[in-house]
């Protein structure tokens, strides 16, 4: 069983992903954040296999909340965004 802590402010899309994520049978989600620093403790906590973190969040961020769990070992960090942004270095 691979185990994720998932972190997002956004209650709806922190709820959707967690849902689709629990519909693979090797997937679960151990625990759900709505912060940075509460994502942080998390994982700290419970040393899930990945953390998959919103890039905005409140409190620390999802590049900052990555690295503060970059230390431990075994666990892998996912950044996600719902955020568009252009492709390419001259946005197109």
């Amino acid at each position: 069983m691979i185990r994720i802590v998932l972190a997002d402010d956004e209650d709806l899309i922190r709820g959707a992903l967690a849902a689709l994520l629990e519909l693979e049978d090797d997937l679960s989600v151990v625990v759900q954040a709505s912060d940075g620093d509460a994502a942080v403790a998390a994982v700290r906590a419970h040393r899930p296999d990945i953390a998959v973190f919103d890039l905005e969040m409140p409190k620390r961020d999802g590049v900052l909340a990555a690295e503060a769990v970059r230390d431990l070992e075994g666990v892998a960090v996912v950044i996600v965004t719902r955020h568009a942004r252009p492709g390419g270095c001259d946005g197109r």
